[in-house]
């Protein structure tokens, strides 16, 4: 039976573990006692230790950046491509898709817009593309259009400029919903202004269930919806999804389920 450590041992390596978050290492602090007690029993060179050291903090730091930039991203739970039923819908460029899902788009400054009626896997496919930018080590953010253009309408000038200068230059910017609802002209603004500054620079990801002829009737009275499409397209993949809803469908199977049971 192992005897328990003496009690200077343990204030030894607490005194130690707090000099090391002191100087900023975060791995080892946390588990000192299990890393002294296995290089010690490794009987690890010094050049060893120090070999070990760098990998754990190396380790801790990407999984707290991992954790960070999904935490920050706002992407929420989603659904997994993999449970996507491609057979769904009447059209869908899988092949754009798919592409998009490589990341290949971000290299080149590529928007991606995806077109099509509600409950077609817009979203969910914007998530998938946003969270595997986001394991492949880029910074991204996620966010309705209502959710971006509230939070730019209602801040001072200051703290607007402060936003604007986040959504320019965050490496994936994912625009959800779109003609959702409608917005007065100084939303279409404040859109352009956020696509106007990421152009050629940085790419967008899009969805929206309104053609692009319709998007006066989601901005009425904007003057800058011919420019604000110009930027957005110029360098775009865009893809249509057609049919009906896939929400609609489970809902359907749910209700005749439920009725099969009684």
């Amino acid at each position: 039976m192992n005897s328990p450590a003496p009690k200077t041992t343990t204030m030894t390596n607490h005194n130690l573990a707090a000099q090391l978050k002191q100087i900023g290492l975060c791995a080892l602090p946390t588990q000192l006692d299990d890393f002294i007690a296995r290089v010690t029993k490794a009987r690890c060179s010094a050049h060893q230790i120090l070999e070990e050291l760098a990998k754990a903090e190396a380790s801790e730091r990407s999984r707290r950046s991992l954790e960070r930039r999904l935490r920050i991203s706002g992407i929420k739970r989603f659904k997994p491509m993999a449970d996507f039923d491609w057979s769904w819908p009447t059209k869908i460029e899988r092949d754009v898709i798919e592409r998009a899902l490589t990341l290949d788009f971000l290299g080149e400054t590529r928007n991606l817009i995806l077109v099509g009626r509600n409950g077609l896997g817009k979203t969910m496919i914007a998530q998938n593309i946003a969270h595997a930018a986001v394991l492949a080590g880029h910074t991204v953010l996620f966010r309705s259009a209502a959710a971006l253009l509230e939070e730019l309408h209602r801040q001072s000038p200051e703290g607007r400029r402060r936003k604007l200068r986040g959504y320019a230059n965050v490496g994936l910017l994912c625009i959800d919903e779109v003609g959702y609802l409608s917005f007065d002209d100084k939303a279409a603004d404040l859109l352009y202004e956020v696509v106007n500054r990421r152009y050629e620079r940085k790419p967008v990801i899009l969805t929206t269930n309104r053609p692009f002829k319709e998007w006066n009737e989601v901005f009425p009275n904007a003057t800058c919806i011919v420019t604000l499409l110009d930027r957005l397209l110029h360098h775009a993949d865009v893809t249509a999804i057609e049919g009906d809803s896939y929400r609609m469908r489970e809902s359907e199977q749910e209700t005749a389920a439920r009725r099969r049971k009684k």
